[in-house]
């Protein structure tokens, strides 16, 4: 790959006047890329990390965390406070304009929650909304949001996943063959700094700046006048298009791949920390068997992978930067999040040994599911391997993984979460361990525990609730927790822009030099 981009390199040297067409800063667009597809560009419909950016970008929320200081800052409501432990109320700001024409109104914001956290809403990451009963409006600019149970963590969800949709917006669903609405065909109308104008399933989502976007939001004023996103699923693919011209922007950039394009010095590269955590699920549940056909339900097999899997050295030689180890199923600043739980170090003879004592000296063979950084799953692979585990990598996009996890066939996959870069544990362990569809541990007290951290206003009650459930689902290895991820970034010399550790890249603070 080094001689690959090297006369990528030359290439591109030669080519940068005549692609001058395609380079963002003469045209006032930045084009950036995922492998990743985003086929609805709708938030609550889709939840890869492309489209939680592209939420940030299109939609506004009630509030904004600041990136540095965490505060919460007023953004489309110009004030909030508790009034009870379950009710929530906020002043709505007055004067802004969704992006077709209509003004912000308190009917907006209350149709909005009620709409996403009723049972029928189809929302695919129900732990964003569900702990909302209902919300009301009770004053010409005042909403109240009445919570099911007390839940301490509620303004992370306000700041973060809950974007404001007009009020009429969900009566336009087109229906579905059984003629249910579906709430991912409605326009992509917000009030945030850019416009989405043109959407193509599955390959590219276009922005336009908004030039009434309010003034006084703690977002900004957007500079670059376009944004597109484009799937390249093909890294070496992206990486030629960087070096092109074409593309200005790209991440998830390989270790090895970003050292050589610092080498280039065509594209500037960063590495940086994010909240994205990689994690190993295995089938403690039984949901896809208790027999031969699921060996994760045998506690001594899960041990085993834990004990055959060198985390450190795929943190350090694949992944590199700032990423960690980590031994618990959150992010180590998440609130509640403890990395004081059983743990599992790197020893091939103890996985033999455990292989053995469940029944199989000899190993077995097992699919193994992923959707993200082939090379990572790769290194996993690699290592069961060395211990008697023949695996074959199952490798597809994240919504058909996805939907083989609800169904209960991927028994044994490694995937990663976000949080949707909120920094409390209710973000992640959560919304995997309470028993819903992506649960594969199904243990009756953690669910219990987990519970009673996110109801509870006590800090130190949240904090050990937390810990008890943190420390059971290592004690029986539901996850192997396996690092966080530092990112490599890398685009064009002509972009002013800073990575975040939320991992929600926001163009609309970028500028062209």
């Amino acid at each position: 790959m080094k001689d690959k981009l090297i006369i990528a390199a030359a290439l591109a040297a030669t080519a940068l006047t005549s692609n001058a067409a395609l380079a963002g800063k003469a045209t006032d667009t930045l084009n950036w890329s995922t492998t990743r597809e985003v086929d609805v560009a709708l938030p609550y419909y889709n939840n890869v990390r492309e489209m939680v950016i592209l939420q940030r970008h299109t939609w506004d929320n009630l509030l904004y965390r600041d990136t540095k200081t965490f505060e919460y800052k007023p953004l489309l409501a110009t004030s909030y406070k508790w009034v009870d432990n379950k009710t929530l109320e906020f002043k709505i700001r007055k004067g802004v304009k969704f992006h077709n024409g209509q003004t912000l109104t308190a009917d907006d914001v209350v149709a909005t929650y009620n709409h996403v956290s009723a049972k029928d809403s189809g929302i695919l990451t129900k732990r964003n909304a569900n702990w909302i009963e209902r919300a009301e409006k009770t004053g010409p600019d005042t909403v109240r949001v009445h919570l099911k149970e007390t839940f301490p963590a509620a303004l992370e969800y306000v700041s973060g996943p809950l974007a404001i949709f007009p009020k009429d917006i969900w009566k336009t669903a087109k229906k579905d063959a059984k003629g249910r609405p579906d709430y991912g065909t409605v326009a992509p109308i917000g009030t945030g700094p850019y416009i989405s104008v043109k959407n193509v399933p599955g390959e590219s989502v276009h922005l336009e700046k908004n030039p009434n976007y309010w003034k006084g939001s703690p977002k900004g004023q957007p500079s670059i006048g376009k944004i597109v996103f484009r799937t390249v699923s093909d890294p070496e693919a992206q990486i030629a298009e960087l070096l092109s011209g074409s593309l200005d922007w790209i991440w998830d950039v390989p270790k090895d791949k970003a050292e050589q394009l610092k080498l280039i010095g065509i594209s500037k590269v960063v590495s940086a920390p994010t909240m994205r955590i990689s994690y190993i699920a295995m089938d403690r549940a039984g949901r896809s068997g208790k027999g031969k056909e699921n060996p994760f339900f045998d506690k001594k097999v899960r041990q085993a992978v834990a004990h055959a899997v060198d985390r450190k050295a795929i943190a350090k030689n694949l992944v590199g930067g700032a990423s960690q180890v980590i031994h618990s199923a959150c992010f180590p600043t998440q609130f509640g999040c403890t990395q004081d739980v059983p743990k599992y170090d790197y020893n091939p003879g103890k996985a033999k040994k455990l292989l053995a004592e469940a029944g199989y000296p000899n190993g077995f063979t097992t699919d193994i599911f992923a959707y993200r950084q082939r090379e990572y799953t790769e290194a996993v692979m690699g290592y069961l391997g060395k211990v008697g585990i023949k695996s074959k990598l199952k490798y597809m996009q994240y919504k058909a993984l996805r939907g083989l996890v609800w169904d209960s066939k991927a028994p044994f996959h490694q995937m990663t979460w976000g949080s949707y870069s909120m920094n409390d544990v209710s973000a992640i362990t959560s919304h995997f361990f309470q028993g819903k569809r992506d649960d594969y541990c199904r243990d009756t007290d953690v669910t219990k525990w987990l519970a009673e951290g996110d109801s509870n206003t006590d800090p130190k009650v949240r904090k050990a609730a937390y810990k008890k459930a943190l420390s059971r689902l290592q004690e029986n290895v539901c996850w192997l927790p396996m690092f966080t991820y530092a990112k490599y970034y890398a685009y064009s010399h002509d972009l002013e822009f800073t990575p975040t550790s939320d991992e929600i890249p926001r163009f609309f603070t970028a500028k062209w030099k």
